[in-house]
């Protein structure tokens, strides 16, 4: 069975198929957020620190860090914040950003091995992040989109991922050190799109061996209940053989789904987290 590590300065997180599953912290992102990304601009991370620590507190075992404000220095900005949340929490860190010199920043900043999200089919991406992946020693995400743009074919993404899996050897990365991120789409824009993933998380599993992520609540958009919705879709991503995923541990019904498809896909053993979580949220409504 494939073994992703993540490591911080003193921690050790384990993407892997018989691993407890990996919940990727998604708040540290200004995109949606205009109070968020009003504070970043002005040099204020008070939120920043106030979502690093709620989010682990919650559940969350890596923290997805994006600088992406518009128009402010990307690069310093993520340094300063790769910094920061370090040295508030010892949980590994996913650096977040489209912009390799921003990469570049954060992956210098970090201590230990940091999981870069993300490089694309796309011989720009692939040409630009490889390389620094190689040479920080970091794990990368791999969309499965090229210069095509993202194909509805699940054949078409399938040979993206194996692309990038190839290129990513190619340049002294470890197979293992590749966790593959299927693209979920809108399912009220495109109506295959869930089942397009789902197939996609069983096939990369079963046929390359490797790791899976996504931005689970990208399935949601435009439609109402997003919450439960999403919640639906990761018990349901579990079961196909996801291992992780970005998603917002704030919400309770996500982390109960989470803990729940653990449970009944066997990689709760003896159902304890099951059992530990129920004990701590009867404890707290107590």
């Amino acid at each position: 069975m494939t073994d992703t590590i993540l490591g911080s300065a003193s921690k050790e997180i384990i993407i892997g198929f018989e691993q407890p599953f990996v919940v990727i912290g998604e708040r540290i992102n200004p995109t949606g957020r205009k109070k968020l990304a009003e504070q970043m601009a002005s040099g204020d991370y008070s939120q920043v620190e106030a979502d690093a620590l709620a989010q682990v507190a919650a559940g969350a075992h890596v923290l997805d860090v994006n600088a992406g404000v518009p128009m402010a220095d990307e690069p310093q900005m993520m340094k300063d914040m790769v910094e920061l949340v370090q040295s508030l929490t010892d949980v590994p860190l996913c650096l977040d950003s489209s912009m390799p010199a921003a990469l570049e920043a954060g992956l210098a900043a970090c201590n230990g091995k940091a999981l870069v999200n993300s490089v694309t089919g796309e011989e720009e991406s692939l040409e630009a992040v490889l390389p620094l992946v190689k040479k920080h020693g970091a794990v990368v995400v791999a969309i499965c989109n090229d210069e095509e743009g993202i194909s509805e074919d699940v054949e078409k993404r399938f040979a993206v991922a194996k692309k990038i899996v190839e290129r990513a050897v190619d340049h002294g990365i470890p197979r293992e050190d590749v966790v593959v991120d299927p693209l979920v789409m809108p399912v009220g824009a495109v109506g295959n799109s869930g089942k397009a993933a789902l197939t996609l998380v069983r096939r990369i599993r079963e046929e390359l061996k490797l790791n899976t992520t996504c931005g689970a609540s990208n399935v949601s958009f435009g439609l109402p209940n997003r919450v439960e919705l999403n919640g639906a879709f990761m018990s349901m991503l579990i079961g196909a053989g996801l291992t992780s995923a970005i998603v917002n541990p704030l919400h309770p019904e996500i982390m109960t789904s989470i803990g729940g498809a653990e449970v009944l896909a066997g990689i709760d053993n003896r159902c304890k987290r099951w059992m530990k979580r129920c004990r701590r949220l009867a404890a707290e409504a107590a």
